[in-house]
């Protein structure tokens, strides 16, 4: 059995009868305005973290959502896109997609505005989307690329790449870990299934997205998320996994290099009303304005005069590049 194999039978048994452990998300449930998910969604909710943010999902987007768990976030999202077909959820599970199409039915009945046309359900791989090119605005997968192998994440990032228009968004929520992994970690399918031992580095993660040609990154949040303990797993060390929250946004990739924006501030504190670097940054005395890494290394060398804050990895937009 192949570890995609092992990946999918964990998930229709998880369908079947749903897991409130297998994936605990680290968010709160968003309560918005005459939304109620429904206790089965959020039972569930196979997540890492949240890929809805309004900011994303304005002007009546057309969102796809890879995974669809038990609906939770396919719901949301059909909140800020109340059209027939405006949310398309995929998955390779057959149990998922029927276990999430129940959940609608109720959702139904606890929401008024909601209607199960919202949403279209299809069977695919993300390896190789049932969608068409350049048709989608937002993009989004929560805990499901982590799964991947190497090989095997490049083809889904290219996938979601590809059916993206242009200055759409990828949002996106996985585990990730700076720490090295054992083979035996790394080889264990149900532990790969489980979201555990696929994790990688983030600036492995980020690289996957640049080059395939995201030009714009933002990482919107990073939380401790499990521990790998001698006493539980095959490992002789503590290992500390965290899920991030990231938005890829498919911008022209600059020519210098893709914007990545980490939370990082620059301030000019010099005796000058402001700073013009003459590349389209202008600093006013003492007001910080949001950089991303490119920007913040480049103005560290115009004038020691300007403070440049470390990453929070909690960027939520504003700024410039």
């Amino acid at each position: 059995m192949s570890y995609l194999e092992a990946t999918n039978d964990l998930y229709k048994q998880a369908a079947l009868t749903p897991d409130v452990g297998l994936c605990c998300t680290t968010n709160p449930v968003w309560q918005l305005p005459g939304l109620s998910i429904p206790t089965i969604m959020q039972e569930m909710n196979y997540g890492c973290g949240s890929t809805v943010s309004a900011s994303d999902l304005v002007n009546n987007p057309k969102v796809l959502y890879v995974g669809v768990g038990g609906g939770m976030e396919l719901l949301q999202f059909a909140y800020f896109s109340r059209q027939k077909g405006s949310v398309i959820g995929v998955d390779v599970v057959d149990e998922m997609l029927e276990a999430s199409g129940k959940n609608f039915k109720i959702a139904e009945e606890e929401n008024p505005w909601f209607k199960s046309e919202f949403v279209q359900l299809k069977k695919g791989s993300a390896l190789e989307l049932p969608i068409e090119s350049e048709s989608i605005d937002v993009a989004a997968q929560n805990c499901l690329f982590n799964i991947f192998k190497a090989e095997d994440l490049k083809k889904a990032v290219a996938e979601m790449y590809r059916v993206l228009k242009p200055h759409g968004r990828l949002v996106m929520s996985d585990p990730v870990c700076e720490q090295p992994m054992n083979d035996v970690l790394r080889n264990d399918d149900r532990l790969r299934a489980l979201c555990l031992s696929g994790s990688i580095p983030i600036s492995d993660y980020i690289k996957v997205l640049t080059d395939v040609g995201f030009g714009t990154i933002e990482v919107r949040a990073r939380k401790s998320y499990r521990v790998l303990s001698p006493n539980h797993y095959p490992t002789e060390e503590l290992i500390h996994i965290e899920s991030i929250e990231i938005a890829a946004i498919k911008d022209p990739m600059p020519e210098d290099g893709p914007c990545v924006f980490t939370g990082k501030t620059a301030i000019y504190y010099g005796g000058e009303p402001y700073l013009d670097d003459k590349k389209g940054h202008v600093l006013i005395q003492n007001q910080p304005l949001a950089i991303c890494d490119k920007t913040a290394a480049a103005l560290a060398k115009v004038s020691d005069e300007i403070h440049i804050s470390e990453s929070t990895w909690h960027y939520d937009g504003g700024g410039c590049c």
